[in-house]
């Protein structure tokens, strides 16, 4: 077994954990190619992003992705978080390019817990004068 660099990326409930090792390019996340698993237009694009911000070959790496919890665009997210940092551990020069981007930035926004008397986190039953 080769050696691989891992690292772990969150965003809302999601969970991903990255491992990227030198290869020929292969990107499998839970055991499926990345194509087919985020099958939405933009989502590949934005992942392997990451890679080309660094300046870096995508067929340079292969990686592969455990993510679960949440939904497509928090594991999106999540992923993208983790193969970012992932990227910085293998090589610290990559880091101003990858900050510039925005990539390594941890996205807090989760969703809003539910008030008591209250329909939603903030929607409020209608007023009923009588």
């Amino acid at each position: 077994m080769t050696q691989y660099i891992e690292a772990v990326g969150r965003r809302k409930e999601s969970t991903a954990r990255v491992r990227v090792y030198p290869g020929t390019g292969t990107f499998t996340v839970n055991d499926k190619p990345l194509a087919d698993y985020f099958t939405r237009a933009g989502d590949a694009p934005a992942i392997l992003n990451a890679i080309e911000a660094t300046g870096k070959s995508v067929a340079a790496f292969d990686v592969t992705v455990k993510v679960q919890g949440g939904g497509v665009s928090g594991q999106r997210d999540a992923v993208k978080l983790g193969l970012a940092r992932a990227l910085v551990s293998e090589d610290e020069s990559v880091r101003t390019a990858l900050r510039a981007e925005g990539l390594l930035t941890r996205d807090a926004r989760v969703k809003e817990r539910k008030k008591p008397g209250l329909k939603r986190a903030r929607k409020a039953p209608t007023y009923t004068k009588r």
